[in-house]
């Protein structure tokens, strides 16, 4: 319930914000446009009739005005813009209009927050971001470098690609042209330098997950297959607190719920709603693969084992067994593999978010 006297909302922006204010005894509103100074939002609120409660959508800009207005004791709340509640008619959108939309929905609590990470998560979660922003320039810069050969007829045939065979047949390859031979040095000197960073980037991260304050959550999420270091450390930093879910909504949060339309008698459901956190969502589809696979737990799981409690232990062997057995009765009904797979991995969300509140 709202109990503060005035309600404001900002509109944040990289070089100004605009704000409004409610006062909930007169009615009286009050229009602003600031600087983004967290020293001169701090004074115009101090201004106004106490105590106050401030809103703004989750953005760009980041949670540096959270902090530092939570700091100062003012409650600031960071909304999803995802989930704001608008008229269907209202079709002008002026940075006004947004600041006093939110300090309405404030004042009435019609909002959903975000959780605002601490500064050591949230610089995690850059790290994270970092790698995963790598990963997917290597992926395009392999792709360029694989469909100039094929534009020439050249097929790698050796093998599996991108292996140290394979590297040593691109370094191989000449041409007569000077034009092509220079394209083909440029596209290989990009794979190899965006290789390097990933590279140091996964070195980093994987120092970062065996000694930081992430290290026992990473190593019980290991407790399952399919996530190891590089996984769990970037589950831990995107989800940051995971008591705001439960077993059956944490598979919402990431989007991998079917979407529905429904009207009176009638119950559609559609594909996956993809809303949500599109970071833990690939990761969780990625590692939902691994069970597919029939259950021996090798060397590799055991050694990530031995880093975690007995009942994570047990936890993680349990869960194992029972995404294995859904994977196989998906199989025996003949479900379409891509379509099986994410209701295992929206099955896994749920043992993550088991392991992850587990009391040791």
């Amino acid at each position: 319930m709202f109990v503060e006297r005035t309600s404001v909302g900002l509109d944040v922006h990289a070089r100004s914000v605009v704000a409004a204010a409610i006062d909930g005894v007169t009615g009286e509103l009050v229009q602003a446009r600031l600087t983004p100074s967290h020293e001169h939002i701090r004074s115009w609120l101090g201004d106004l009739p106490g105590p106050v409660a401030v809103a703004y959508e989750a953005g760009p800009t980041g949670f540096g005005l959270a902090r530092s207005l939570t700091a100062a004791g003012i409650r600031c709340e960071v909304v999803a813009p995802s989930k704001l509640q608008r008229p269907s008619g209202d079709r002008v959108k002026t940075d006004a209009k947004d600041a006093v939309h939110l300090a309405r929905l404030l004042r009435l609590d019609e909002f959903t927050p975000v959780s605002v990470p601490t500064v050591e998560q949230e610089t995690a979660r850059d790290l994270v971001r970092a790698r995963e922003d790598a990963r997917a320039d290597l992926m395009r810069a392999r792709h360029r470098l694989s469909k100039l050969l094929l534009r020439q007829g050249i097929v790698y045939s050796g093998g599996q690609a991108w292996t140290g065979a394979h590297d040593a047949w691109l370094r191989g390859q000449r041409f007569d042209s000077v034009a092509l031979q220079l394209t083909f040095e440029s596209d290989y000197d990009a794979v190899l330098a965006v290789q390097a960073r990933r590279d140091r980037l996964d070195t980093a991260i994987t120092a970062m997950a065996a000694d930081s304050q992430f290290t026992p959550l990473v190593h019980r999420l290991g407790c399952l297959r399919g996530i190891g270091a590089l996984t769990g450390f970037a589950l831990a930093v995107e989800i940051g607190d995971w008591h705001r879910f439960t077993g059956n909504t944490i598979g919402s949060f990431v989007g991998l719920v079917p979407s529905e339309y429904s009207s009176g008698q009638s119950r559609v459901q559609g594909s996956i709603t993809k809303t949500g956190n599109t970071h833990v969502r690939r990761l969780l589809i990625e590692a939902a693969w691994h069970h597919r696979a029939r259950y021996v737990a090798g060397k590799t799981m055991r050694d990530r084992w031995e880093l975690a409690s007995p009942a994570a232990r047990a936890r993680g062997d349990a869960g194992n067994r029972r995404l294995h057995d859904r994977w196989d009765a998906f199989r025996t009904r003949r479900k379409r593999h891509v379509v099986a797979n994410v209701a295992i991995a929206r099955e896994l969300a749920g043992w993550c978010w088991s392991l992850a509140v587990l009391e040791e």
